[in-house]
C-alpha cells in the first residue's frame, strides 16, 4: 500500500498546476489532467483554491507595482520569470500563507444567542459590542473595515484611521464612519441608526445619491422602500435606547407591549399581555435584560394586573 501525499506535497503540485495553467491557458486536454488530479485526493481541491488565491495576490502586487513605476502592468511576465527563476513556490507559499495569517488576524465572525451580549475588541483599537441573536462579520482589511451585519444589533467604537473607513452593511443599508460609535439594528425593511459620537453616513445600494449625515444623539430609519429619514433624539435618549450595552432595559414611557417585545429578545420565557387596554399602559423602569420576572412582579404590583406563569410565558392580565 503506497504512503498518503504529504499535504506539502500537495500544496507543491497545486503551485505547478497554477503555473502551467497561466503558461499554456486552459486548454480542454490540460483541464482533463486537472479534474483528474483534483479528484485523486478531496485535499487537492483546498490546496489548488489556496494557491490560486495567493497567484492571483501576486498579479495584482505586481500590477500595482508596475503602475507606481509610471510603467504598463507586466503581471504575467513578472510572474513567469518567477517561475523561471525556481521561486514560484516559495512566493505563493509566502503570499499564501501571508492571506491565511491576515484573514486569521483581522477577519471575526461573531453570533451571539438569545440573551447573550458580547464585547469583542478589535485589532485595529476598535470595539464591538453585540446584542442578543446576533450575527455579524467584521473584517479589517489595508484599506477598509468591512462590517456585514447579517441579523440582530450591534454598536461600533471606531478607532480613527482616515485612511481605512468603516463601513457596515445590513442587507442593501450601508452605513459608514471614520472615527466615531454608532450603532445599527437590522430590521425585515432596513436598519435602525443610531449615533452616540460623531457623525456617520448612511445610504441604501443603488441610491447613493440619498446619502443621509446622521450626527451626536440622533437616529435614522434606513430602507430602499422611502427616503431616509433622521430625528434628534438627543445624546441621553440615545443612551437610554443602547443601555442593552451594559445589560439593561430603560424604560420611559414604552407601552407594556412594548416593554415585552424587548424583553422576549433576551429571554425563552416570553411575556404575554393578554388584555388589550393593559397592553397599551405606559411603564417607566430601569431592569436587567434577564429578569423579565422583576418587570412581571412591578406591573403586578403598580398596575393591579394579575400574572399566571407557566413554563413558557409570563401571562399579565387586568386585574
Amino acid at each position: 500500500m503506497s504512503e498518503r501525499e504529504t499535504a506539502e506535497a500537495i500544496n507543491e503540485q497545486a503551485m505547478a498546476w497554477i503555473a502551467r495553467l497561466d503558461r499554456d491557458g486552459p486548454d480542454a486536454r490540460l483541464r482533463h489532467e486537472l479534474d483528474t488530479w483534483l479528484a485523486g485526493d478531496n485535499r487537492r481541491q483546498g490546496a489548488f483554491l489556496r494557491a490560486e488565491a495567493a497567484w492571483n495576490m501576486l498579479d495584482r502586487a505586481s500590477v500595482l507595482e508596475s503602475a507606481d513605476e509610471g510603467g504598463a502592468p507586466q503581471g504575467l511576465d513578472r510572474r513567469r520569470m518567477l517561475v523561471g527563476a525556481g521561486a514560484l513556490a516559495a512566493s505563493l507559499v509566502a503570499a499564501a500563507g501571508g492571506l491565511l495569517t491576515w484573514q486569521a488576524l483581522h477577519t471575526v465572525r461573531i453570533g451571539t444567542r438569545k440573551g447573550e451580549i458580547r464585547r469583542v475588541p478589535l485589532s485595529d483599537g476598535s470595539l464591538a459590542v453585540v446584542n442578543t441573536q446576533t450575527k455579524v462579520k467584521i473584517d479589517l482589511q489595508p484599506k477598509l473595515r468591512a462590517v456585514t451585519l447579517d441579523k440582530g444589533e450591534a454598536w461600533f467604537e471606531v478607532a480613527k484611521d482616515k485612511t481605512r473607513p468603516f463601513v457596515v452593511a445590513a442587507g442593501d443599508v450601508r452605513v459608514r464612519a471614520v472615527g466615531t460609535a454608532f450603532s445599527v439594528r437590522r430590521t425585515d425593511a432596513g436598519a435602525v441608526v443610531q449615533v452616540t459620537e460623531g457623525v456617520v453616513e448612511a445610504w441604501c445600494v443603488g441610491g447613493q445619491g440619498q446619502v443621509i449625515r446622521i450626527s451626536h444623539g440622533d437616529q435614522a430609519v434606513v430602507t430602499p422602500a422611502a427616503p431616509p429619514a433622521v430625528a434628534p433624539e438627543g445624546a441621553e435618549e440615545i443612551d437610554r435606547k443602547l443601555a442593552w450595552r451594559t445589560g439593561l432595559i430603560v424604560l420611559s414611557g414604552e407601552t407594556l407591549s412594548q416593554a415585552a417585545a424587548e424583553f422576549n429578545r433576551y429571554n425563552d420565557r416570553q411575556i404575554v399581555i393578554e388584555d388589550p387596554d393593559l397592553a397599551s399602559e405606559t411603564y417607566v423602569g430601569r431592569f436587567h435584560t434577564n429578569d423579565p420576572e422583576a418587570f412581571v412582579k412591578a406591573v403586578t404590583l403598580t398596575l393591579g394586573a394579575r400574572t399566571e406563569t407557566t413554563p413558557e410565558a409570563y401571562l399579565i392580565y387586568k386585574g
